[in-house]
């Protein structure tokens, strides 16, 4: 079976905190930062503890971010940016270049998967986006990143949820769209 992960995380192994409201007051407690993502991240604990559902994930270099607890495993735990895709800057501080580029990679190939899925070409993609076709040919390699308005676009016109385009499993298989620009219905 494959990866049950919701999201595609490269490895970083750097400590941080998880900080929750406890009973009384506020809970710190030091956490490795295995690997994340520009979604999400999972965590190992020293000790296995019930976490409430929100939690805030505290980088070493202060970056504080607002998370959902996706899923807990004895000392492992999974968590969700609650905002959503953390921004190219936060993203720089959570990830070194190669692993933004793996990032950026694994968006690409799931943008061109469901782009090829939905029967769409670069250049139809690039019309509908403002984009050049260019632009769209490196997004796919993993060369240029994404603006979130423009993935959110593009998720739109997949028929796609935004997470599954970003953080979702290595290729999104979906049953072709076919659209009729005049043609008969039985072409």
């Amino acid at each position: 079976m494959g990866d049950l992960r919701a999201a595609a995380r490269q490895s970083t192994a750097r400590t941080g905190i998880i900080e929750f409201e406890g009973a009384r007051g506020t809970v710190s407690i030091p956490c490795t930062i295995a690997d994340v993502s520009g979604t999400g991240a999972r965590l190992k604990l020293d000790w296995s503890l019930a976490f409430p559902k929100e939690a805030t994930l505290i980088f070493a270099d202060g970056l504080r971010k607002a998370c959902r607890v996706a899923w807990q495993k004895r000392r492992l735990l999974g968590v969700a940016f609650a905002d959503g895709v953390a921004s190219a800057d936060e993203q720089a501080l959570m990830m070194t270049e190669e692993e933004q580029a793996l990032h950026r990679r694994h968006i690409g190939a799931q943008l061109k998967g469901a782009r090829e899925a939905r029967g769409y070409t670069e250049a139809q993609i690039a019309d509908l986006v403002g984009v050049s076709p260019e632009f769209i040919s490196g997004a796919e390699r993993g060369e240029v990143s994404i603006p979130l308005h423009q993935l959110t676009h593009m998720a739109d016109l997949f028929l796609v949820d935004l997470d599954s385009l970003v953080a979702g499993p290595a290729s999104i298989d979906l049953p072709p769209v076919h659209y009729l620009s005049g043609a008969a219905a039985g072409d």
